[in-house]
């Protein structure tokens, strides 16, 4: 009789092994990921009124990037045509024009790219 029960306890204790093992926390401590986004202020500005906001882009982001996360923005061929319903008018020679960091920009906004804290600035105005 006594030769009968060890298997049963050999199972037992096997399964309960097995059983306590699953338990265990497999967790591994994950590391906080990286901030890789950096905030970039934007601003609208044509003759009746200024529209500001913040926004968050990846890094390497281009201007348009933000620009386009924070308003609608239409385009032709890389250059903005409108921005929140706003539209440029040529035959009026009336363009968006743009500045970051009080420097106007010498790339297009699909090509130029921020930085964190930098200020961008769009403005309706006529051109001379």
């Amino acid at each position: 009789m006594k030769k009968n029960k060890l298997p049963i306890i050999a199972s037992v204790a096997t399964i309960f092994a097995f059983t306590l093992s699953g338990c265990q926390n497999n967790q591994t401590q994950q590391k906080p990921k990286a901030n890789n986004n950096i905030s970039v202020s934007y601003v609208l500005a044509t003759k009746k009124d200024t529209e500001k906001k913040t926004v968050k882009v990846p890094k390497k982001s281009t201007v348009m990037t933000g620009l386009k996360k924070a308003w609608k923005v239409d385009s032709n061929k890389g250059f903005i045509t409108a921005i929140d319903g706003k539209k440029q008018n040529a035959k009026k020679k009336i363009y968006w024009t743009y500045t970051v960091n009080g420097k106007y920009a010498t790339k297009g906004a699909n090509q130029q790219k921020v930085a964190s804290n930098d200020k961008v600035k769009f403005t309706l105005a006529k051109m001379k």
